[in-house]
């Protein structure tokens, strides 16, 4: 990962970031990588990390709380203070993509997605920083059929009376916000929206069917596809989205905005199926209830995009991707 970003990190030296969401899967992603090129290029880059509870961040990755370019501030993306000092570089990562949130408290969803959006624009404008907002492939809505790999083109959207959608249109709530601002303030902002993953450091434990499929397959458990298996989805490895959202941040054009997921296209149930054998589980049950997901279509985008002008591609395939999973929580081939 390190060697494919070299030749950028040049462009960071010297820089003072703000980042919200970095105590998060992606986030630790994106601080290790920053922190690695920091030791070793000598950037001398700092970082202020926004975290609502950081003395559980510092046992959780005491490496990365005990670095010397690594200030935690506590706060919630919700409401905080503006960080002191100058800062040329704000990423804004934190979201709560909490199935239970969007269930239970929509609007809370809602809020923290376009309060905390709105707050960090702000820093940004008062520092004159480069923002970069990590959105989601959510804002396309219910793919169609037809459209194999959506790009970012699309103009279809979710449906704004469904609360189930609001982390979506909260996302896209936030992107206009996003594109108001470059435009009032002149911000130079740039998007990624990001599709499913997976990797070291992924919860195992949530409403991602990749990784519950693979923590029953480790525990010699048949997996239980609630649904028909019919939805389809992809999903990019997390050290290769790490190398794509920095090579955004150092590259991309402003106001470009860059689906980062897979093209690798695989129907839930096929995905349940390799699962098990990958990991020798026991096998798969399809209960054929009604779809319990956001979404039951397709959610798989098109990267043509981030290709052609970053010149970045995937370079972890689909299995290998749930193998590395699965090993970092302790399976062994």
């Amino acid at each position: 990962m390190f060697a494919r970003l070299e030749r950028d990190w040049r462009h960071l030296a010297g820089a003072r970031l703000f980042i919200t969401g970095g105590t998060g899967f992606i986030g630790r992603w994106m601080l290790e990588a920053l922190t690695q090129a920091n030791q070793r290029l000598g950037l001398a880059v700092e970082a202020v990390i926004l975290t609502r509870d950081p003395d559980m961040f510092a046992r959780k990755v005491p490496h990365l709380a005990a670095d010397p370019a690594i200030t935690l501030m506590q706060g919630d993306v919700l409401g905080f203070p503006s960080p002191d000092g100058a800062f040329s570089h704000v990423i804004h990562a934190a979201t709560d993509a909490s199935a239970a949130l969007t269930e239970h408290d929509p609007r809370r969803m809602f809020d923290t997605i376009v309060t905390g959006t709105r707050h960090t624009l702000d820093i940004a404008v008062d520092q004159r920083a480069q923002y970069f907002f990590l959105s989601s492939g959510a804002v396309y809505g219910n793919q169609p059929w037809d459209v194999t790999h959506v790009g970012e083109d699309w103009l279809g959207g979710p449906d704004p009376c469904n609360p189930r959608n609001a982390y979506a249109e909260g996302k896209r709530a936030a992107e206009m916000l996003c594109g108001i601002y470059s435009k009032q303030f002149t911000l130079n902002v740039v998007t990624a929206r990001i599709f499913a993953l997976l990797g070291p450091l992924l919860s195992l434990d949530i409403h991602f069917a990749a990784g519950n499929f693979i923590r029953d397959a480790m525990a010699g458990h048949t997996i239980r596809v609630e649904g028909a298996g019919t939805a389809v989805r992809s999903y990019l490895y997390i050290a290769d989205l790490t190398v794509w959202l920095w090579t955004i941040l150092l590259r991309g054009a402003p106001g470009a905005v860059y689906n980062c997921g897979s093209e690798e296209a695989i129907s839930i149930a096929e995905l349940a199926e390799r699962t098990a054998r990958l990991l020798h589980g026991p096998g798969v049950e399809i209960l054929g209830k009604p779809d319990p997901g956001w979404n039951p279509g397709r959610y798989v985008p098109s990267c043509g995009r981030i290709r052609r002008n970053l010149g970045v591609d995937a370079e972890v395939g689909l299995e290998e991707a749930i193998i590395r999973t699965a090993q970092s929580n302790g399976w062994n081939r």
